[in-house]
């Protein structure tokens, strides 16, 4: 089973419809043991980043997700569920990030022609060949909904980057930790296909 974790906000429901799309066993849940207890788990992230660190930790949340990272079980996070994974954000920067791994969340440089937000469909360039990327190629579109973009201070964790004005590294994965900047659950055939990849290392936890 896996535990998409409720902590108050987040895009939960799409992905949720998404993993029951692929016939995946899945609960959307707060509960420390039923996370723990998870084969693997999906922290995903909409809205500000204050905001969700701040829900994270006053739900208790936060430990839990230390806790299951430790675990060496597969966990995801998706958009703001990748930024709070770092150690902090220009958007909110009296807050400080889970810290898992280290570098800044920056704010799109504004540019001729560009909107802000960066909503749409983008190509990703593949920067590392990992467990959730096997099977997606450069050049392979994903939708992503962010003002703010990861700059990783350790390059070698950046499994793929896309370019919006500003090179932004658009996933990452270290070990058993893997999150992606875009929607794999609203990324149609090829977001399916990395869910179905979350899926597939649950179930053999590699």
């Amino acid at each position: 089973m896996i535990a998409i974790i409720d902590y108050g906000a987040g895009n939960i429901q799409s992905v949720y419809k998404a993993l029951k799309f692929i016939d995946c066993e899945c609960k959307i849940t707060s509960d420390k043991n039923e996370i723990l207890n998870a084969d693997g788990a999906i922290l995903p992230g909409q809205g500000e980043f204050g905001d969700c660190m701040s829900s994270i930790t006053k739900s208790g949340i936060k430990e839990t997700v230390e806790e299951f990272i430790k675990t060496g079980k597969p966990f995801l996070g998706i958009c703001v569920g990748l930024q709070l994974l770092f150690e902090k954000s220009e958007e909110s920067p009296e807050t400080e990030g889970l810290g898992i791994f280290k570098g800044t969340i920056k704010r799109i440089p504004n540019g001729e022609g560009l909107k802000i937000p960066h909503m749409g469909w983008n190509s990703i360039e593949i920067k590392k060949r990992d467990g959730l990327l096997k099977g997606v190629e450069s050049g392979e579109y994903f939708y992503f909904v962010h003002s703010y973009y990861l700059d990783a201070e350790d390059k070698d964790i950046v499994s793929s980057q896309t370019q919006y004005g500003v090179k932004i590294d658009a996933s990452v994965s270290r070990n058993n930790v893997y999150a992606t900047q875009f929607h794999p659950e609203k990324s149609g055939e090829a977001g399916l296909k990395l869910l179905n990849k979350f899926k597939k290392l649950t179930l053999t936890n590699y």
